[in-house]
């Protein structure tokens, strides 16, 4: 089994109610290969949100409690992306999922580049929040980028 961002499978869970549909994931989905998570959503937020940007650092620096992240409108949403992160590593252990594809430079599932924190689109190397714990715990992180 593979863990998937579910916006990559088409499900409306993007701060902005939408998604970011990718076929080949899909078909690992309707393969019965993938299951989908949405770390935000397990993590309490609604959709559609404010988008939000790690600031102060990337995901190992909030799983250490040295960074935040932040919505656009200046709340501190560091708690329910940590929540979100632990929930979707419960799904991970309770599945035994050695691998998962999550989308690229998200807040919580970004792999090797987010944005930085300013909300000016500019992009730092880094883990999101769930990427970075799930690859702590040993489990293969790629992006849609990398298929």
């Amino acid at each position: 089994m593979i863990l998937v961002s579910a916006c990559l499978c088409g499900i409306n869970c993007k701060y902005n109610a939408r998604n970011n549909y990718n076929e080949n994931i899909y078909n690992l989905l309707e393969k019965g290969e993938a299951i989908p998570v949405c770390p935000e959503q397990l993590g309490g937020l609604t959709t559609p949100r404010a988008c939000a940007e790690i600031v102060g650092g990337e995901g190992k620096d909030v799983l250490l409690n040295k960074a935040k992240v932040m919505n656009k409108d200046c709340l501190d949403l560091t708690g329910n992306f940590i929540k979100g992160a632990m929930e979707t590593l419960k799904i991970a252990k309770a599945l035994k999922v050695e691998k998962a594809i999550l989308k690229s430079n998200s807040p919580s599932c970004g792999r090797g580049i987010i944005y930085d924190g300013s909300f000016s689109n500019k992009k730092i190397k880094g883990n999101g929040v769930t990427a970075e714990l799930l690859l702590q715990e040993g489990i293969e992180v790629i992006t849609e980028e990398d298929l």
